[in-house]
């Protein structure tokens, strides 16, 4: 993922709320989001190339997703980071264990940011500092720095998702990610891409003939478990079309599969 807004109420009905776009270049062949024929517990989209995935769903209320961490000066990592979540979801550690175990195998990794939830708990890492927290109530945005840096793009999307909070619908969650406004050049961040890259970067969705907006997810869930998943996925002229995927309440979850 290159952007995720969102909120995060334990207490609440509605306990967690995602509205994240993948960025990617379109010759990087991957799966819809769909149930893994070799994990069935894991709902998400697939990476071909690496394998591994970007953001996704497990069982007992696991929730997975990742950022990159803009640094063009950094080395490339040994292994994807697209397993860091994939991992998560097969396995049936805490969040915060599963995070404590991995700050010991970061130097395998090229930058990141890690969100990982149960039912109760959402704790987060960014491979800059190998600290895991836990994250409290609150509404959030991740992009390829750290939690809440004041990217314009992220600045834009978070106040979306805050206008929409009471009573979100996938579809509005969908069109707040739609938005191809790039930052005005005195906001841009300074990342170390050129500036055409850090111009084309800097809005929410990205449309181009190589690289863009592959995925748009709206996540959904409620406190008895039930969640709602749409995927809207994108090509070089376009959108291609929709995934959509209901998880009954965690009560009747262990019959799936």
């Amino acid at each position: 993922m290159c952007l995720i807004v969102f909120a995060w109420r334990p207490s609440h009905a509605l306990p967690l709320i995602v509205a994240a776009n993948r960025d990617e270049f379109h010759a990087r062949p991957s799966l819809p989001l769909g149930i893994w024929e070799d994990a069935p517990q894991i709902i998400g989209g697939r990476d071909l190339q690496a394998g591994g995935t970007w953001l996704g769903v497990g069982a007992a209320g696991r929730f997975a997703a990742l950022t990159n961490i803009r640094a063009p000066e950094t080395p490339a990592g040994a292994r994807s980071r697209g397993e860091l979540p994939e991992r998560y979801l097969r396995g049936e550690l805490s969040p915060q264990a599963y995070l404590t175990e991995l700050t010991g195998h970061l130097e395998h990794y090229s930058g990141f940011n890690l969100l990982v939830a149960d039912a109760c708990e959402l704790w987060y890492l960014n491979s800059s500092t190998g600290t895991p927290e836990q994250l409290s109530a609150g509404i959030y945005g991740l992009s390829n720095a750290a939690l809440d840096s004041p990217w314009p793009k992220l600045l834009r999307t978070r106040a979306a998702l805050h206008g929409c909070i009471d009573a979100p619908e996938a579809e509005i969650l969908l069109q707040l990610l739609s938005d191809p406004q790039p930052a005005a050049d005195d906001e841009l961040p300074s990342t170390g891409v050129p500036y055409e890259w850090e111009k084309r970067l800097s809005s929410a969705f990205i449309a181009s003939a190589d690289y863009g907006t592959r995925a748009s997810t709206a996540l959904i869930r409620r406190a008895d478990g039930s969640t709602e998943i749409v995927e809207r996925r994108f090509g070089p002229a376009g959108a291609l079309g929709d995934s959509r995927i209901s998880l009954p309440p965690f009560s009747q979850q262990s019959m799936l599969g």
